[in-house]
């Protein structure tokens, strides 16, 4: 792996960049782990949240992720370091969920943007709400494809990988998952 961007593109570049923070982060660089707790911290929390439907098992999930994730040792950085943590956060908390049958409302674990006013926090706050229930209403197969894409962050092939699943598969699973979803929240008439 190359740690200069000298005949990398720009995806290429940020990718190589966030391996290296991460591994920098590994060696004990405090702010380099700090960058990267801050900035996948929100998105497996969401995956987390979805997949144990407890705020409080989704933030424990999250922590035990970055503690794995410091101690690990990784020997193939061809992915993302998002598809890497969503990996290790998604087995996690479908471990949670088989675990504990807790369930909370899905907007207990809400993160607020700093600048936002309480009419723009109320506003993302029901388009949250409603975005979850359209995606916990999909059947397992499809909700689980559909987490492990946007909230996970990794590509249709991690995806089949990690789930033992041919590629169309995975690809025909996301696309019903995302027109059901459109489906469900145009009957709520929400048009965003």
């Amino acid at each position: 792996m190359q740690e200069t961007g000298d005949h990398l593109s720009g995806s290429e570049l940020i990718e190589v960049t966030e391996w290296v923070c991460f591994l920098r982060g590994q060696r004990g660089d405090e702010t380099a782990w700090r960058k990267i707790t801050d900035t996948y911290r929100s998105r497996l929390t969401a995956l987390a949240l979805m997949i144990t439907r407890s705020a409080t098992s989704a933030e424990d999930v999250v922590q035990e992720t970055f503690v794995r994730a410091l101690t690990a040792q990784v020997s193939n950085t061809s992915g993302t370091v998002h598809g890497f943590l969503g990996t290790i956060a998604y087995r996690l908390s479908v471990k949670e969920a088989r675990r504990s049958r807790r369930h909370v409302p899905l907007n207990a674990a809400q993160e607020y943007t700093q600048g936002e006013t309480q009419i723009e926090r109320l506003l993302r706050g029901e388009r949250e709400q409603l975005v979850a229930e359209a995606i916990a209403a999909l059947s397992p197969e499809h909700r689980d494809v559909l987490l492990l894409r946007f909230y996970g962050g990794h590509s249709y092939e991690e995806i089949s990988e990690l789930l033992d699943t041919p590629l169309g598969t995975v690809k025909s699973r996301i696309f019903y998952a995302v027109a059901s979803c459109r489906e469900v929240l145009k009957r709520k008439d929400y048009t965003e």
